[in-house]
């Protein structure tokens, strides 16, 4: 599972493990833990998994208490989406092995709110890349091949090499849709990295400074 910031392509967070509700939990978690908590939440947009839709409210939830209808038990508090989640999901109908169908529905918040942030990113209710990251994970690294020599027998190794091509993706490899134009007599543009284009660096960075680097404790 990845979690990616369209506008910049940053891979913010990413989690090895099955595809369970605990699992998506814990990849939000981890995002929400490197979030900038003084900025508003993102608009989450993913596929028609409900695994999803039930963490969001999982991690952003807030409780809240079921009018008691005087029978029986009072019932127990329940998370409910806070005011602030807004999320929207595409919904792909398949028939056999085509896609027949694609329909594009807001989850959580108001939808022309929705909508209208989006549009102010330059995007829309849309999981194009996402899936075009998926498949460039999928070429990058090997283990992930199935049926192939390659393919990864261990979890431990399989982690570490995933974390090691995320931070290569993110802070070494130029994203040609993340080039901005200069004045510059010598060259006409600018590459960025996604870290470039989150001003989390100033510059590429090349593959000794990443394997040198020593992360704070």
């Amino acid at each position: 599972m990845v979690a990616q910031e369209a506008k910049t392509k940053l891979v913010t967070s990413h989690h090895v493990g099955g595809r369970a509700l605990e699992d998506a939990v814990e990849l939000l978690t981890d995002m929400e833990n490197r979030r900038d908590k003084s900025t508003e939440l993102p608009v989450f947009t993913s596929d028609d998994w409900d695994a999803y839709k039930n963490a969001l409210v999982e991690v952003y939830g807030v409780e809240e208490q079921p009018e008691y209808k005087g029978r029986g038990r009072p019932p127990n508090p329940k998370k409910v989406p806070p005011p602030d989640l807004r999320y929207a999901q595409v919904v792909k109908h398949r028939e056999g092995d085509e896609v027949a169908d694609i329909k594009k529905r807001v989850v959580f918040g108001d939808e022309e709110e929705v909508l209208s942030v989006l549009k102010l990113d330059g995007n829309s209710i849309n999981t194009s890349y996402i899936e075009r990251n998926n498949l460039t994970v999928r070429n990058g690294v090997s283990r992930l091949i199935r049926k192939t020599i390659d393919f990864s027998k261990c979890l431990n190794p399989l982690i570490m090499h995933v974390c090691l091509f995320f931070a290569w993706f993110n802070l070494v490899k130029p994203h040609d849709a993340l080039k901005i134009e200069i004045a510059d007599s010598r060259r006409r543009w600018k590459q960025r990295t996604p870290a470039m284009a989150a001003n989390l660096t100033d510059h590429i960075w090349t593959l000794e400074e990443l394997f040198m680097f020593k992360p704070p404790p």
